[in-house]
């Protein structure tokens, strides 16, 4: 039986900082490692240092032993055996989980295109929708597009209706859904402080948004 390659998202928990080192494709924050990307985990664990040695009466100790790198591939395309075939047959259902880009924005909505759903990373993208009634559970006449995403924020969401021909229509209206992964518009990854708002750290610049769950 081939062995599944785990895949992460972006603004995924890998483990703390006193586990592992940070490798390509991560962040650290607050001591803990985030997925900054998405693809395949890997592990490179470092060769084990020699062993005290003996020296008549005197024992050398030992090494610290160096922690495991961890690290997100982006080439996600031979994850899982190679298995294309299946993961692209993989369709968005009623109330699948899902995890999308923000495409484009309009007073109304949010267009996004669908990239994993459940755990499933997709060959291509089925695109969807997330209406301004659909963003939040409560305080639905007050919700702005502009206030809670952005062109090229990672939005975990879940799928309400097949829709039209064209799209899904998705919610983000719970406290675990919405933005996960956002850039500032200096360019820099943002991380959350609040569930309307995420702030650059480079800048101390914050920006509103629909924000999943802050860690």
């Amino acid at each position: 039986m081939a062995q599944v390659v785990p895949i992460a998202v972006p603004g995924q928990l890998l483990g703390s900082t006193s586990e592992f080192r940070p490798g390509p494709g991560t962040h650290v924050h607050n001591s803990n490692l985030y997925a900054s990307i998405l693809g395949p985990i890997a592990t490179t664990v470092p060769p084990k240092p020699p062993g005290p040695q003996k020296r008549l009466t005197k024992i050398t100790p030992a090494a610290p032993t160096p922690l495991p790198t961890i690290s997100i591939e982006r080439d996600i395309s031979s994850a899982n055996d190679g298995n294309a075939k299946t993961r692209a047959e993989v369709l968005p259902e009623v109330h699948s989980t899902v995890l999308c880009r923000v495409t484009r924005i309009t007073p109304r909505q949010a267009s996004v295109a669908i990239l994993v759903v459940g755990e499933t990373v997709l060959d291509g993208e089925w695109q969807g929708l997330i209406r301004v009634q659909d963003v939040r559970a409560t305080e639905k006449d007050r919700v702005k597009i502009v206030e809670s995403f952005r062109p090229g924020d990672i939005v975990r969401a879940v799928v309400i209706s097949l829709g039209d021909q064209a799209n899904y229509y998705l919610s983000t209206a719970s406290n675990n859904l919405g933005v996960i992964m956002a850039t500032s518009e200096a360019g820099n990854a943002m991380y959350p402080v609040s569930w309307k708002e995420y702030r650059d750290p480079e800048t101390g610049a914050s920006e509103s948004r629909k924000v999943a769950k802050p860690f």
